[in-house]
């Protein structure tokens, strides 16, 4: 035992002898590191869902002439369309038709409206006041006006197009229907119509006459610069005089987005239109294709993810994902099998996608539950 004085003196030398040492460490090597926590494990039973994501159904209007809309939504329960394909028609390419077979009706005659379902809206809803178009002109009220159709067919009426014609029944159960302007036959109004003031009169006349919340193109056309800019324009002019959304249907590649379609998304929106959602058109691999092909279509979704977030200025990449739809196409019923679709399901809930679809061949009925089943 040392003798107290001595024991005192070593415990006051050894405590500045500590504290010497401590302020030569590194920065942030006197504290201690703190204790590792386990990762708590998140329990299936009591594991949030994600959200999910809703389905909307494709209607060739030329192929399904007989297609109801509001049966459909009963017996499926989807509640949302897109009705393709609406094109340039006119002598000028300012008048909106129905692509295909439908547009034997141009040789009917104009008898005046036809008659409504009671849950139809007026038609004319939103064209009252006529507005500058982008350019400063005036909107071509003529292709507005039941009067200047005498004597010739208005095939953009829905009493002229049987699948547009129940739009107002399928509103009555909650749903809606977008028509879609471009795609595989035709021309896209922007394309044909170079009219000061048509362009944009030509889509008022279609969103005036099915009263619509939200429309679609297909584009085909990206690498014409002069069209992408009328589009745009006219677009701009429309969302400024109502609510509308607006989306683009565009071709998924390997690679993601094509140049020409991710250079007019940029343009579109420096032009001032708003573009919510891009419908990724993607091919789906055949069965007999070689493993991984789900796994080769996520990365090309990923690809053009990245770049829809570019054109959107976004600092996020994964804030694009809401602004992305999937549309597979399928040649054959065996391309999408029940775990695929599932797959998809998944996929497309767990990233926020703002919708899915099909195109082409109509899968087996138990694969399109599946699907169908991941409505809001």
């Amino acid at each position: 035992m040392l003798p107290r004085p001595l024991a005192i003196l070593g415990a006051l030398t050894l405590a500045a002898a500590t504290s010497v040492a401590i302020r030569l460490l590194p920065a942030g090597a006197a504290s201690p590191p703190p204790v590792a926590q386990p990762s708590p494990t998140v329990s299936r039973a009591v594991a949030a869902e994600p959200a999910a994501t809703a389905f909307v159904g494709f209607v060739d209007t030329a192929r399904e002439p007989g297609f109801d809309l509001s049966a459909e939504s009963r017996r499926t329960g989807v509640r949302h369309y897109a009705l393709g394909h609406l094109v340039a028609g006119g002598d000028d390419g300012c008048a909106p038709k129905w692509a295909g077979p439908l547009d034997e009706t141009e040789s009917l005659h104009w008898t005046g409206p036809p008659e409504r379902d009671a849950a139809e809206t007026d038609p004319d809803h939103g064209n009252d006041s006529p507005e500058q178009d982008a350019d400063g002109t005036e909107p071509d009220q003529g292709t507005d006006s039941p009067e200047s159709g005498v004597g010739r067919s208005d095939p953009l009426d829905p009493g002229e197009n049987p699948v547009a014609n129940k739009i107002g029944r399928l509103r009555a159960l909650g749903g809606d229907a977008a028509p879609v302007f471009g795609g595989p036959e035709g021309e896209e109004l922007a394309v044909a119509c170079t009219r000061p003031g048509g362009l944009a009169a030509a889509y008022r006349r279609v969103v005036g006459a099915f009263d619509a919340a939200a429309i679609d193109f297909e584009v085909r056309d990206s690498e014409d610069g002069a069209a992408v800019l009328r589009r745009a324009r006219a677009i701009r002019a429309m969302q400024r005089e109502r609510p509308l959304r607006v989306g683009f249907t565009l071709p998924l590649k390997p690679h993601g987005l094509g140049a020409g379609d991710v250079a007019m998304l940029r343009t579109t929106r420096q032009a001032g239109a708003e573009v919510g959602t891009v419908n990724l058109l993607a091919v789906m691999e055949p069965r007999p294709a070689p493993g991984g092909r789900l796994r080769r279509l996520a990365a090309a979704i990923q690809l053009a993810r990245d770049q829809i977030a570019q054109t959107r200025d976004l600092a996020d990449p994964g804030e694009a994902w809401r602004h992305i739809a999937l549309t597979p196409v399928l040649s054959g019923e065996s391309d999408l099998s029940e775990a695929d679709a599932r797959a998809l399901a998944e996929y497309a809930a767990g990233h926020g996608l703002a919708w899915l679809s099909l195109r082409g061949v109509t899968p087996s009925r138990d694969v399109s539950r599946i699907l169908w089943g991941i409505r809001p």
